[in-house]
Order: structure tokens, then C-alpha cells, then sequence
């Protein structure tokens, strides 16, 4: 019985060491480099790094290919394995040591860097997304990519220092990501019908036709001024600035986004 109970304990010992083990390799940064990005990933997610890397690539090539330019310089990305390893980064670049992230929040990308959670944990540990929905996980990619493009191209690269342009950076990459999508059109085609569209720009980027609202923006300047103009319009940090390039007004521009709304057929796209 002794001898029973000694190697039972000692299995219980080896299982604990070889647990202990394992969690500490899972949580083992891996580092390695590509053309345009320094890649970042844990252990535990080294089975699916290629689909992450995927998602990466399409998304830099979607970019390059809108603006017609390559990423100015390389950037750093991210892939957190939970919650815990997201927020402690935000708390850090924000100066936040009491942030804790809402659950929709997945992502963020500035001029040097692009942290996401990783996506087969967003079932358990997001809301609002699917880790399979292999679509909206491309274009969540996508999206914090081109804020990395537009931080790479902006005074003010990690957006700190802009005024009254949220409805642009996050218009620009719904609009350039793919989110700006049929729904969403719909969605903000009913509201201008019901007379609930927003009266300026700042209220653009509230309420929760906020992605939709600013990406039909986004769309609309697209069409109107052509996509060289979006290009150009990266540098500014003002509203004002953007309004001056554009050569026009802000209840101009609304006023022309109305019209553009209203005689959209948003099952063209």
C-alpha cells in the first residue's frame, strides 16, 4: 500500500510538472520576420499561424492596392492569446493601468503596431464576433491595417493628436476593409428615411450606425473626389483641413452625402 501510494503521489507530482510546463511554454513569445512586418505570437497559437498570417497579407495587399502605394515603413503585429495579454498592452500604450477592454473590442493599429486578439477566442471571449465567419475576420485585419497605413502617413501617427476627424479614420477603413457592406448600407438608408441621419460631422461617429454612417462618408468621397484624394486627405489631423482640401463645407458635404445616399442602390455592390 505504501509503495502504492508513493507512486501515486509521484504521478500526481510528474502530471502538475508537466502541466506547470506546458502553460509556461504556451505563454512563450515567438518572433519572426516578413517583408513588411515583424510578426508576434504565443505557443498555444503556433498550430494556426499560417491563417493568421493569411489574413495579414490579404489585408496588406488590399491596402497597397487602394492607395496605390506600399506601407511607408514596417510595422509590429500582435496576436494576443487572451483577454488578459490584450488589455495589459492597451493599459500600457494608453497609460491606462485600470483599462479593461468591452467585450466587442478585438483590435487596434497605429502607425507602428496592429494587436489582436486571437480570433478562435472571440466564440468564448468577445461579443459581436465569430471566430467562424473567416469574412469579417479578414476584414477586421484589414481594417486595423489600414490605420497603421493611414498612422504611417498622418502628423499625428497614433491618432493622439487629431480633431474632429473620428468619422474619417474609422470611415476610412470601414470603407477601404470591406465592412462598408450591403447591411450596413441598408441599415443607414433607413435611417436617412426615417430622418435619423446625422446633422454633422462629429455625429457621424456615434450611435450604432457609427461604422456605417462614417464608411458611406467615406464611400461617398471616394466616388466624388476619386481615390487619389483619399490618399492625400491621410496627412490631416483636422476636420478643417479636410474640408479645405475637399474644397467644400461641412453642411455641404453632409448635404451631398444625402443625396448620394438617397440614389444609391446598395445591391450593386
Amino acid at each position: 500500500m505504501t509503495s502504492k501510494k508513493f507512486l501515486y503521489n509521484w504521478l500526481l507530482l510528474l502530471a502538475a510538472f508537466i502541466f506547470l510546463s506546458w502553460n509556461q511554454a504556451s505563454d512563450k513569445w515567438i518572433s519572426e520576420k516578413y517583408e513588411s512586418y515583424n510578426l508576434h505570437y504565443t505557443t498555444c497559437d503556433t498550430v494556426l499561424i499560417r491563417e493568421y498570417k493569411d489574413y495579414t497579407e490579404t489585408g496588406i495587399k488590399t491596402v497597397e492596392n487602394f492607395f496605390r502605394n506600399n506601407f511607408p515603413q514596417n510595422f509590429e503585429l500582435f496576436i494576443h492569446p487572451n483577454r488578459e495579454s490584450l488589455d495589459k498592452q492597451w493599459q500600457t500604450d494608453w497609460n491606462m493601468p485600470d483599462f479593461k477592454s468591452e467585450c466587442w473590442m478585438v483590435a487596434s493599429g497605429v502607425n507602428t503596431k496592429l494587436d489582436i486578439l486571437v480570433p478562435y477566442t472571440w466564440d468564448s471571449l468577445a461579443c459581436e464576433h465569430s471566430s467562424k465567419n473567416k469574412i469579417k475576420i479578414q476584414r477586421i485585419f484589414t481594417h486595423e491595417l489600414v490605420h497603421v497605413y493611414h498612422g504611417q502617413h498622418n502628423i499625428s501617427p497614433d491618432f493622439s493628436n487629431t480633431m474632429g476627424i473620428d468619422w474619417f479614420i474609422e470611415g476610412l477603413a470601414t470603407f477601404v476593409s470591406g465592412q462598408c457592406d450591403n447591411k450596413r448600407i441598408l441599415e443607414v438608408k433607413d435611417a436617412i428615411v426615417n430622418g435619423n441621419s446625422p446633422t454633422n460631422l462629429d455625429s457621424f461617429w456615434k450611435g450604432n450606425l457609427r461604422y456605417g454612417q462614417s464608411g458611406t462618408m467615406l464611400m461617398f468621397i471616394s466616388s466624388n473626389w476619386k481615390q487619389e484624394k483619399l490618399f492625400e486627405l491621410l496627412q490631416y489631423n483636422t476636420k478643417s483641413e479636410i474640408l479645405k482640401s475637399l474644397g467644400t463645407k461641412e453642411d455641404e458635404l453632409i448635404k451631398q452625402w444625402l443625396s448620394f445616399m438617397q440614389n444609391f442602390n446598395a445591391n450593386s455592390l
